[in-house]
């Protein structure tokens, strides 16, 4: 999985900047105010899914890998993430893709 750079949001502004998505997926570092712009230039929908890793949910709680599905030749801004729910003992979020092909990402923060 290769890790995104978070860029951080700012009053006056950011130019956003997107990697190509990975086949084996995205780590993303997550402070619960973090953001995915997924763009999909593909000619099919796509479906990215962010992993659930809620290792120990509270009684009565179910907590789900969040699946977004993203159209052909569009985009879609995704989060924030609950930090206890989706973060990996390491503070990132664990992104996949059913496709890959002409798919880029960024990931913001506040």
């Amino acid at each position: 999985m290769a890790q995104l750079s978070i860029q951080q949001m700012s009053i006056a502004g950011i130019v956003p900047s997107y990697a190509a998505a990975t086949d084996t997926g995205d780590l993303a570092a997550n402070n619960g105010k973090t953001f995915l712009h997924v763009k999909n230039g593909g000619g099919s929908p796509i479906n990215v899914t962010v992993a659930s890793n809620y290792s120990n949910p509270p009684a009565g709680t179910a907590q789900e890998d969040i699946v977004v599905a993203v159209s052909n030749g569009s985009e879609k801004m995704i989060g924030p993430f609950n930090m206890q729910g989706y973060n990996t003992v390491d503070g990132n979020i664990e992104i996949t893709y059913s496709a890959v092909t002409s798919v880029t990402i960024g990931a913001v923060s506040t």
